[in-house]
């Protein structure tokens, strides 16, 4: 159970402010809050949760303990940069109406983003990823829905710097994480 809210509540810190919010928000600003969006942003958000689940499945079966956590710390290492280097692009001049179109960019940018890393490292570290994914789809879901009923919360300035914030807590986890792995703290 700890593998859910552990995985619920980085996905939240993760993905604040992220690229398929601000993708979401941006096409909301400039078509309106249609239902449609929201629904293809919510089944972007269960699928790319739900693979990154079945992969860390997958690694779960392969790995003994010890690689675990190392494999969890780069996973963490990852989404940390992620947070602290890549910073969400300008809502979209022309958006296009099709969902289908907005489908394959939330569900590209989804799939690489810091939270999926986050479900993937800790359903791994935590041995439980069934948890971690279902946390990831809870989380994903919840920034979906805030991206397409508040898209104006994204505008503040502050949410730049509190992803920052994060991803440098990130880095120092995983750092603390993988120094303890290899028995130098």
């Amino acid at each position: 159970m700890s593998a859910f809210y552990l995985t619920w509540i980085a996905v939240l810190l993760a993905g604040f402010g992220s690229r398929d919010q601000a993708t979401v928000a941006g096409l909301v600003r400039r078509q309106g809050p249609r239902p449609g969006v929201l629904l293809v942003a919510l089944a972007c958000a269960v699928v790319t949760a739900g693979l990154a689940g079945w992969a860390a499945s997958l690694l779960l079966a392969t790995l003994p303990p010890p690689p675990r956590a190392i494999f969890a710390g780069l996973a963490l290492a990852l989404a940390g940069g992620e947070l602290l280097l890549l910073v969400p692009r300008r809502s979209p001049r022309e958006p296009t109406n099709s969902l289908g179109a907005l489908m394959l960019v939330l569900f590209a940018q989804e799939l690489t983003d810091a939270a999926r890393f986050l479900i993937l490292g800790l359903g791994v570290g935590l041995a439980g990823p069934a948890a971690a994914a279902a946390g990831g789809v809870l989380g994903g879901g919840v920034l979906a829905g805030l991206a397409w009923g508040a898209p104006q919360v994204l505008e503040w300035r502050m949410v730049r710097w509190a992803r920052r914030v994060f991803g440098g807590g990130l880095l120092l986890a995983a750092i603390l994480l993988l120094l303890r792995e290899f028995s130098l703290v």
